[in-house]
């Protein structure tokens, strides 16, 4: 069965595994632990479901360790995992402005992986929109931990992150991992993940001369694979 590749970016801590596990096995991570090196997951998705076109892929969920400030020879290391992406996931924890701000860095790091980034890549909110003008990459933006922001501040933060789809030009899904019923089937988060999916296998598969890629119709059905996951530290 053909596959895409989805690289998993963020600090450890923001959930990353726990969120891989929730969208590959539809499930909630019991015991979730600081990943080394990189752990590998796949579910299965069905391109342009409910259409002529609908085809059967896996998609690779890439979880990459999250330290965002070690030094130059493990980025070195962490870059072999960079190869031949065709999708990627920034995840941030809504509770950890820091973690927020980094995507900047980790996406920077994925994009242009023979490049180390120097000082600081956003401050103040001002961001060069430049560094990723060219970049071909289907790009999600995922913000965890959505249950541990009291009602009353949920707004503030969310206005606070939403920038962040928009530097990216991607769409945004706030979640709380250790509730499934926010992918639940038919649900919005579910129809932005499927949309993505989507996304990364045209862009894999379909276009060759890279054109924009062309909006895709709602789909109402989630679906989890059950494969066991791989691990290389």
């Amino acid at each position: 069965m053909d596959r895409v590749k989805v690289l998993v970016l963020g600090d450890s801590g923001v959930g990353k595994s726990s969120l891989v596990h929730l969208l590959c096995q539809n499930q909630v991570l019991g015991n979730p632990s600081w990943t080394v090196g990189c752990s590998v997951d796949v579910r299965v998705h069905d391109y342009k479901e409910g259409t002529p076109e609908e085809k059967t892929y896996y998609i690779e969920f890439w979880d990459v360790g999250g330290s965002v400030g070690s030094a130059s020879s493990v980025k070195s290391t962490r870059a072999v995992f960079y190869n031949s992406v065709n999708g990627i996931i920034l995840v941030h924890d809504l509770t950890n402005k820091k973690s927020s701000q980094n995507l900047y860095r980790w996406s920077l790091e994925a994009l242009n992986r023979d490049l180390v980034p120097t000082g600081v890549l956003v401050t103040n909110g001002d961001y060069d929109r430049e560094q990723f003008a060219d970049n071909q990459i289907p790009l999600l933006v995922i913000g965890t931990k959505l249950d541990q922001i009291h009602e009353t501040k949920r707004h503030e933060v969310l206005t606070r992150t939403a920038f962040l789809a928009e530097d990216f030009n991607a769409e945004e899904i706030n979640l709380d991992c250790t509730n499934p019923r926010y992918l639940a089937a038919g649900s919005s988060n579910a129809v932005k993940l499927s949309r993505f999916f989507d996304k990364v296998i045209e862009k894999r598969y379909f276009l060759r001369d890279g054109n924009q890629i062309p909006g895709f119709p709602d789909r109402k059905r989630f679906g989890g694979g059950t494969l066991k996951s791989l691990h290389y530290d």
